[in-house]
């Protein structure tokens, strides 16, 4: 039989008004070329080292090109803004991180809204540990304390930009624990590793992971971590609540999501790859190296991990009356 343009037209109308049944044949050889996997922040980083690690994953198990795309600045909103403006057809991805929770309250209006993206699943957390000068004449958290209550100007902290995970720990460790403070801001850890080893500033948290070269040196001293429990990555080190401190629980986080409309069978099949990857033993220990925990479940339940960081961190920035810059 000769297919014309009209029977194929109508063929396709059919398909339609059957309801699902086009969509569903639309998405059976899902993905059929390359995806797109939008990192918020520039190359050598912990966020864009992990995507890069689950991309090859995915594309082993996928048999398709999952491509890294970097499009760091603006506290993440413009890696968001992309991907919630993004064709939602299961071809573009944000690997999203812990400021994104964050932004809404730091910065005012965006220029998206919350519902234009959907979490398929979150990926892994990277545990802050407060980080000091070993010559600092405290040697654990008590002491750091008294310390601070000593200082006119109280305790300084050095925080990798303001609003980031490292800085909204701070201010409430600072809050929680009666201290007055400062942070001071710096591109990066690795300024502000600067100014703790030349003893500018008193103390801050980080990944480990960038700062272990200055503990293995012994130049820098752990005196705790901001996580629920001990991390497998340090489990020296105590946690903040351990030390009288049960609301500092803090950590830097990654997971993806897809812009909102993208077809379900697609968010779970990813769904499944996301965590399918994240048990894969080589996998765990390359990201355990760069100093992130595996953190595999549903997007309902990385949905409802958003909404929670939204809602405590947007009381402590209200708190402290902070700003985006």
């Amino acid at each position: 039989m000769k297919v014309t343009r009209r029977t194929l037209l109508g063929t396709i109308a059919a398909c339609l008004s059957a309801g699902s049944g086009f969509e569903a044949f639309a998405q059976d050889g899902w993905p059929s070329r390359l995806v797109r996997l939008v990192s918020p922040y520039g190359a050598g980083g912990a966020n864009d080292i992990s995507l890069r690690i689950l991309a090859e994953q995915f594309g082993r198990s996928l048999g398709q090109q999952f491509t890294v795309e970097n499009k760091p600045g603006a506290g993440t909103r413009i890696a968001n803004e992309l991907v919630a403006r993004a064709v939602p057809d299961g071809y573009t991805f944000l690997y999203a991180a812990a400021p994104y929770a964050t932004a809404e309250a730091l910065f005012g209006k965006l220029k998206y809204e919350r519902k234009d993206l959907q979490p398929v699943a979150m990926t892994v957390m990277a545990p802050l540990f407060l980080i000091v000068n070993a010559k600092a004449s405290f040697k654990n958290l008590q002491e750091m304390i008294a310390y601070g209550k000593s200082q006119p100007d109280g305790l300084t902290f050095a925080s990798p930009g303001a609003g980031s995970q490292p800085h909204l720990a701070a201010e409430l460790l600072l809050r929680d624990a009666g201290v007055k403070g400062l942070n001071v801001q710096y591109r990066g850890d690795a300024m502000a590793y600067t100014e703790l080893l030349a003893g500018r500033v008193d103390a801050t948290l980080t990944a480990i992971s960038t700062a272990l070269p200055h503990l293995q040196n012994g130049d820098f001293r752990v005196l705790g971590v901001a996580s629920a429990e001990r991390s497998d990555i340090y489990l020296q080190a105590p946690t903040l609540r351990e030390q009288g401190f049960p609301n500092v629980v803090a950590s830097g986080w990654f997971g993806f999501m897809a812009p909102a409309g993208t077809p379900q069978p697609i968010v779970e099949r990813m769904q499944q790859e996301i965590n399918r990857a994240l048990a894969d033993p080589e996998v765990k220990q390359k990201l355990l190296a760069q100093g992130l925990e595996t953190r595999a479940g549903s997007a309902a339940e990385f949905g409802k991990f958003i909404d929670d960081e939204t809602r405590k961190w947007s009381e402590v920035i209200r708190v402290a009356g902070l700003k985006g810059e």
